[in-house]
């Protein structure tokens, strides 16, 4: 092998100029080195520092797909990290709510080292809600889709005008609306013995709730409707006095406690739990069993696992973001199982809950959202129900507007629990029901083979 420091013969001369100037320059260069030894050995040291830091900067994980890279965690120095449980974890991630992920890894220095984090999004399904966003229109856009029977968080999809770290996904200060007649309606069936078709009464607009329309009176102005279509069209009247004349605020104290209000998940990333407070007044208890109140308030994150218990035969599955976690050398040192929370309701009160929800989508509040549901390719073949909710804040310049609700397939297993909150300012953009059609529409059209393949290929 030609030696790069030989020199070489003057009466070799170039061509042209432009070689002679080249060659002029080589030779001195080659002088320099000549006479400086040590040189070359402290040229070769910086390049091979060099060559090793950028193999270092390489993904470390064989050919696994794009890793994201947050800030190194704040933990002190320990002999060996111990990731145990999700509550380990919670420390871990406390600074880094895993906003609007871009991949499904995530590279996490921590301890002198870095941790590849393999988290549950499904890239593609969280890339297309961030798209769709009407960002315009709208002050706060919340939108969490998960596996309802196992907790798994394929898209944690959030937009806050004023604080583009913000993550309205985990925030649980915005007011829960009528997606509390899920807890309701929950109550009257396992507390009060009501099913689907029992005959409810109301008098006057569906929408109002009066003291007036509380008592217990049936005239000729009296409305007579099921309490599947009372719960498919929202009527007030009707949870209010369910709320008032037949639970009284125990029984929705301890129903609500049973769909998780007042207690944080035991979740991987930072949140507060959703509140639910009841007084001593049985017009509170009209208003909090019908959702006509600020105070009662919800997370979409709470709201998808409100959801999944409707198909879990009243569980609540405890939400996860992360599958597991390797060392640098390619070792797991955490594995994600699923795990059931509470038992919200009986089994028979989810199975009413279902049918409650499929008529709120195929003739309630959220008929237009879903029209031509059935005439749809990929929603055909779904078994589709949900809850709406709107509610103004105190100052009258947002609009709360909330779906909560699942997508279950008819001739598979795939079920998919949806919670979207949109807070609209002075116009109304796209509502709620609509983002979760978009959700439910794209991942079983898109995603589900491809995540269960990804599924499937993870094990061990």
């Amino acid at each position: 092998m030609r030696n790069l420091f030989k020199k070489r013969s003057n009466n070799h001369r170039p061509a042209n100029w432009r070689d002679f100037q080249t060659q002029l320059k080589q030779n001195s260069n080659e002088r320099w080195f000549s006479n400086h030894p040590g040189s070359r050995v402290t040229i070769f040291f910086l390049l091979a520092v060099l060559t090793i830091c950028a193999l270092a900067a390489l993904p470390w994980h064989g050919s696994s797909p794009k890793s994201s890279t947050v800030a190194e965690a704040s933990l002190p120095p320990e002999p060996g990290l111990q990731l145990n449980s999700k509550k380990d974890l919670l420390k871990l991630f406390s600074e880094h709510g895993f906003n609007n992920l871009d991949s499904k890894f995530v590279n996490l220095p921590v301890n002198n080292q870095v941790l590849q984090v393999e988290t549950t999004i499904n890239p593609e399904l969280q890339d297309y809600l961030l798209k769709k966003m009407d960002r315009k229109n709208s002050r706060y856009i919340g939108i969490v889709a998960m596996e309802a029977d196992t907790g798994r968080i394929l898209a944690l999809a959030g937009f806050d005008k004023e604080d583009p770290n913000g993550n309205p996904c985990l925030r649980s200060d915005f007011p829960a609306a009528s997606i509390f007649k899920i807890v309701t309606a929950a109550a009257a069936v396992d507390h009060c013995g009501l099913n689907a078709n029992s005959k409810m009464h109301f008098n006057g607009y569906k929408h109002t709730l009066y003291k007036s329309q509380l008592k217990e009176k049936i005239n000729r102005y009296t409305n007579t409707i099921s309490l599947k279509n009372a719960f498919a069209q929202s009527v007030n009247p009707v949870f209010g006095k369910i709320g008032k004349l037949y639970l009284g605020g125990a029984q929705l104290e301890e129903f609500a406690d049973a769909f998780g209000f007042n207690t944080p998940f035991d979740f991987e990333l930072p949140h507060d739990p959703s509140q639910f407070k009841v007084e001593n007044r049985p017009y509170n208890w009209a208003e909090l069993a019908s959702g006509f109140n600020n105070d009662t308030t919800l997370s979409p994150l709470h709201g998808a696992v409100m959801a999944s218990a409707v198909l879990n035969e009243g569980h609540l599955v405890e939400p996860a973001i992360v599958d597991r976690i390797l060392d640098p050398e390619g070792k797991t040192i955490y594995q994600w199982n699923s795990t059931f929370a509470k038992q919200a309701m009986s089994p028979e009160a989810s199975t009413v809950l279902n049918h409650l929800m499929q008529t709120t989508v195929s003739s309630g509040t959220s008929r237009k959202s879903f029209r031509g549901y059935r005439r749809d390719r990929t929603l055909s073949r779904l078994q589709i129900g949900g809850k709406t909710g709107s509610i103004d804040n105190r100052t009258h310049d947002q609009r709360f507007d909330w779906f909560v609700g699942f997508a279950k397939e008819r001739a598979g297993d795939a079920k998919l629990a949806v919670a979207v909150m949109v807070a609209h300012q002075d116009y109304i953009g796209i509502r709620a029901s609509r983002y979760a059609r978009m959700a439910m529409k794209y991942y079983f059209q898109n995603c589900l083979s491809a995540d269960n393949a990804i599924q499937s290929g993870q094990g061990g």
